[in-house]
């Protein structure tokens, strides 16, 4: 009986350690942002490059360049975008990121599409900035 008691304990100690050991340290997440560049390619066709510091992987980078497409297109009028495409690069701890977008009054066909509005308000919601 005390040598099951003891086993029970020690393995329950051993998955302790185990579980301390593999959990992954993370610190705060706390971005720098470096800036937003706007050029109007043509029509309704508009690109962005940004660029920041401390992202934790493409995803911030492209969600940075969504926030720029969205206050874009409030400020010209269109509630509505459409994500092309992303390119997202990393060198020295600067990510980039090159992303073209559609604007549009209304809602685009395509499965990638945003309200400009609702998008703008989680963006500021997540202190990321905008155009």
């Amino acid at each position: 009986m005390i040598l099951k008691a003891w086993l029970t304990i020690s393995l329950i100690s051993l998955a302790g350690a185990v579980c301390a050991c593999t959990t992954p340290q993370t610190g705060a997440f706390s971005p720098v942002y470096d800036g937003i560049e706007t050029r109007l390619l043509e029509g309704e066709l508009v690109q962005f490059d940004v660029a920041m510091r401390g992202a934790r992987g493409k995803t911030d980078v492209a969600d940075y360049a969504e926030c720029a497409a969205a206050q874009y297109a409030l400020i010209r009028g269109y509630g509505f975008a459409r994500h092309l495409r992303t390119n997202v690069t990393e060198e020295g701890g600067i990510w980039r990121g090159d992303a073209v977008y559609t604007i549009s009054a209304a809602l685009p066909e395509g499965l990638r599409t945003i309200d400009a509005e609702v998008v703008a308000l989680a963006c500021a919601e997540n202190g990321i900035p905008m155009v």
